[in-house]
């Protein structure tokens, strides 16, 4: 999940939307620090994208923008391919305001690396044990639509822990991270695990905690 072309991390995610209330949200984990800082983005009414693998933050607003002037998620992905000479190193999600997913695993991935898409969201991850880690964040994140969207994506994060994961350790350092957006400006969820050696965990006593206030 590195800033550098050709370096790559192990990564799954989630990016969603929730057709209840139109929220916005992605949940990721990686064998790398800071995960949170520069790879889910997410803009209110807009839509969610995630940039993982060799990861470059700069298409994450790039891809907002393009949402903002009325692409949908395929129209804004074929806009990052087109614009990235580095694309085949990159895995990219993208879910719009009205639910409409896209997502682009580069050949150059770590294996296995995939993604399952769907009306309101795409499960994605590479450098995993297998195909099994994205289905399982996919079918546990549209098993409970009566939840919150940011109890959803952890539910869906923990079920690709519990599928196997990552199919090595590339670092000893691991991170996760939650963002959730409303109708508002301001972030409803933005929890953010930087470094631990069980981060999916940390971050579900993190929202454990959260959660009620």
């Amino acid at each position: 999940m590195g800033a550098i072309p050709g370096i790559e991390f192990n990564t799954f995610s989630i990016i969603a939307r929730c057709s209840r209330t139109g929220m916005l949200g992605i949940a990721i984990t990686t064998s790398d620090i800071t995960v949170g800082s520069r790879c889910p983005f997410v803009a209110p009414s807009v839509g969610a994208i995630t940039t993982q693998a060799s990861t470059d933050p700069s298409l994450g607003p790039f891809a907002l923008r393009l949402l903002g002037l009325g692409y949908s998620a395929s129209g804004a992905l074929q806009q990052l391919e087109a614009s990235d000479p580095n694309i085949e190193r990159r895995q990219l999600g993208v879910v719009d305001r009205n639910g409409n997913a896209a997502a682009r695993t580069g050949s150059m991935n770590n294996p296995w690396a995939g993604h399952v898409i769907g009306q309101d969201y795409v499960a994605m991850g590479n450098g995993l044990v297998g195909e099994g880690v994205v289905q399982a964040m996919a079918l546990v994140f549209l098993e409970a639509p009566q939840l919150d969207l940011e109890e959803r994506l952890t539910q869906a994060l923990e079920a690709g822990q519990q599928a196997g994961g990552e199919a090595q350790d590339s670092t000893p350092h691991h991170s996760a991270a939650l963002l959730v957006y409303g109708s508002d400006s301001f972030s409803r969820v933005d929890l953010r695990v930087d470094e631990h050696p069980a981060p999916v965990t940390e971050l579900r006593r993190l929202l454990d905690i959260f959660a009620p206030k």
